[in-house]
């Protein structure tokens, strides 16, 4: 708990000096965007060749049911059977990850005899570039 608040000081601290760091990352951001919109929008057969090279790179998806925090003690005393109350309701939506980085949000389906999830919410790429920090 120490380090994070450690590191949220150091955030802090980061974003209060004016050097123009954080108007190039906006603009960044921006640039991010239009980006992507372009990618969108391609038209140009050099664009699509280049997107065609991305397609077969392969991310790790996962999906989050719920985490706890548990003192060493009681992960010690777990055994077959034990339950593990979890901090998410069951009817609260799962997070889908990319690669470690939130990507969506959605849940949990039947695909004949396996799990599956149904993607219920898209985050924002405002989001998903704050997450990068």
């Amino acid at each position: 708990m120490e380090e994070n608040m450690d590191i949220d000081d150091e955030l802090e601290a980061l974003e209060a000096e004016d050097d123009g760091l954080s108007d190039f990352a906006q603009g960044f951001a921006g640039d991010i965007e239009e980006d992507v919109v372009s990618l969108a929008s391609a038209d140009d057969d050099d664009d699509i060749k280049n997107l065609d090279l991305l397609m077969d790179v392969p991310l790790e998806v996962s999906v989050r049911l719920g985490h706890v925090r548990m003192q060493i003690g009681d992960l010690l005393r777990l055994n077959k059977g034990s339950l593990v109350e979890l901090e998410k309701e069951a009817d609260d939506p799962l997070e889908v990850y990319v690669n470690d980085r939130l990507l969506a949000y959605g849940e949990v389906v039947m695909i004949k005899d396996k799990l599956g999830i149904r993607i219920t919410d898209i985050v924002s790429l405002k989001e998903r570039l704050e997450n990068l920090r």
